[in-house]
Parts: C-alpha cells; sequence; structure tokens
C-alpha cells in the first residue's frame, strides 16, 4: 500500500521535532529556522538543476504570501516544541487539518454551496474539547502562552496549505513553490537572527553536536517531506491523511523515552479525541469535495513538497 509511505512519513517527521527540541537548547528559533530553509533551498536548487527546471516565476506575491505565512507557522511551531511537552506541541499543530476542514466547509456554506454538516462541526467541536483536556494538565503556569501559539500555528499552517493549493492550480509546480518557500525562511531567520542581536554577537557557537542536530533537522524534513508527497500522489487520499496523525503517537512516545515526559490519562484522552476529530474532519472534508478534485485538494493541501522544507 503506497499511503503507508505516510507512516514512514509521519515517523520522520516525529525525529525532526525532536531534533527541534534538542536544538532549541543551543541555538534561537531564528537561527534553526533560518538552517533549515537553508537546507531546503540548497537541497532543492539542486534538484531544479539536475531536473533542468526554472526558478523564473509569474507569481511573485502569491509565492510571497505563502513564504509569510508558512513561515510564520513554522517559527511558532518550533517555539511551541521547545518550550512543550513534544508531545503536546506536535499535537497543536497537527490540527492543521481539522482548521482546513472547517474553513473549506465555512467558505461553501457561507456562498450556500452546501448545506450545513452537524457531524463536522461536531468533529471541530471535539476536537477543541480534546485540546482542553490536554492542555489543562500538560502545561505549568508559564506554559499557556507557549500552548496558544502552538494552537496558533496550526492555523496558519491550514492557511499556507491552502494556499499552496491555490498555487497548484494556478500551474506552479511544486519544485517551486518549495524552493521559494524555503529562501523565506533562510532570509526570515538571517532578518531575526540579526534582529534578536541587540549588539551581541548575533549567531550562537556552533558546536559537533548542534551541527548535527541541523544537519538532521533539514534532512529529515526533506525526507519526509518526500514520502509523504509519494503517499498523497500514490496512495489513497482518506488513508494517508488518517496516517498522518500517528505523528503524535510517535511524538509522544519519543517525549517518554528520552524526556521522560508523563502524560496523565486526561492527556492521553485529549490526544485520542483530536485523533478521532481529524479523522471525522477529513472525512467530512473528503465527503463533501467534487470527486474529480477531491485528490487535488487534500494532496495539495497537505503536499510536504509543498507545505514545509
Amino acid at each position: 500500500m503506497q499511503s503507508l509511505w505516510m507512516l514512514f512519513a509521519s515517523f520522520v517527521f516525529s525525529i525532526m521535532g525532536v531534533c527541534v527540541k534538542m536544538a532549541s537548547g543551543m541555538y534561537s528559533i531564528a537561527e534553526i529556522v533560518m538552517y533549515r530553509g537553508m537546507i531546503g533551498a540548497l537541497f532543492m536548487a539542486g534538484l531544479i538543476t539536475a531536473r533542468g527546471g526554472t526558478f523564473r516565476t509569474a507569481l511573485p506575491w502569491h509565492h510571497l504570501w505563502r513564504g509569510v505565512v508558512g513561515v510564520t507557522a513554522l517559527w511558532m511551531w518550533f517555539y511551541s516544541i521547545g518550550e512543550l511537552p513534544i508531545a503536546t506541541g506536535m499535537t497543536l499543530n497537527y490540527m492543521s487539518p481539522i482548521w482546513i476542514a472547517a474553513i473549506l466547509f465555512g467558505a461553501a456554506w457561507w456562498h450556500r454551496q452546501q448545506r450545513f454538516e452537524w457531524g463536522l462541526a461536531a468533529a471541530i467541536l471535539f476536537s477543541f474539547i480534546g485540546v482542553t483536556l490536554l492542555l489543562q494538565p500538560s502545561f505549568h503556569a508559564d506554559q499557556w502562552f507557549a500552548g496558544l501559539v502552538g494552537l496558533a500555528s496550526g492555523v496558519l499552517s491550514a492557511l499556507a496549505y491552502l494556499q499552496v493549493k491555490k498555487l497548484g492550480q494556478m500551474g506552479e509546480p511544486e519544485y517551486r513553490v518549495v524552493f521559494y518557500f524555503s529562501l523565506t525562511g533562510c532570509l526570515a531567520g538571517v532578518a531575526g537572527t540579526l534582529a534578536d542581536a541587540n549588539g551581541a554577537t548575533a549567531w550562537s557557537a556552533h558546536s559537533v553536536e548542534g551541527i548535527l542536530l541541523l544537519l538532521a533537522t533539514g534532512i529529515t524534513a526533506t525526507v519526509a517531506q518526500m514520502a509523504m508527497t509519494r503517499a498523497y500522489r500514490l496512495g489513497k487520499t482518506l488513508v494517508t491523511a488518517n496516517l498522518q496523525y500517528t505523528g503524535i503517537v510517535f511524538s509522544s512516545l519519543w517525549g517518554i523515552l528520552i524526556w521522560g515526559d508523563v502524560l496523565s490519562l486526561t492527556s492521553w484522552a485529549g490526544i485520542a479525541i483530536i485523533l478521532a476529530s481529524g479523522i471525522a474532519a477529513t472525512y467530512y472534508n473528503a465527503r463533501n469535495t467534487p470527486p474529480a478534485a477531491a485528490k487535488v485538494s487534500v494532496a495539495n493541501a497537505n503536499d510536504p513538497i509543498a507545505t514545509e522544507v
């Protein structure tokens, strides 16, 4: 089953999350975003050159908007991973498919293109109940801000994915979407690092461990996104979308094994509810998408090559 590539992608993405959390103790979030974007841009530039592609685009402003929203979401996600238990940070960002379903359904219902779906509304409502259960036992008093940042990263990720969908519909190839997003991330990381300097040395000192973590972050992100792309292109869309949520389980296990995170029964109940709500939201989103466009909608909305490099 080609959809099983998503299982591999989720596992590798969870490793990326571990690397980001470890690296956050050595580098600022701006530096991590910068190095990740640099590795992604170099990789995609080499791929474009090898395949005889072109960097020229007729949609610079669309790329800029996608880059700004996507990099902001990435920045917030990395921050939440560094400040929260890894399972909590990953879960909040993985709510993006729920937000996508809600946005698409809300737009269609507003324009009277389809009737109100009580099932989808219930799935979204229960996802918030799951978030409440997850956050309350997992946060200390000083972690509420990080929790809100993680929640917002999921919303912005959904908007970025929808912009990727639009770029695809306008005929923009995936490799350019990824390249310009990576370039935007690199430049934004440089600007953020310089802004944080305040007259001091802008760049953190490197160590062998730090360099390995940065390389691992960029490489695992690229490998996972490639596998994710293959899963969405060749596998069954609904199965692939649901397998994406296994990343929450992998992240929870890493948190227990590496940091000794202890999640209460209430926390696990919250994660389970979010998983179930995400599966239900994906089902309703796919069911209400026209057959001819169903694969394009979900694949482009979650395309790794199109979302985060």
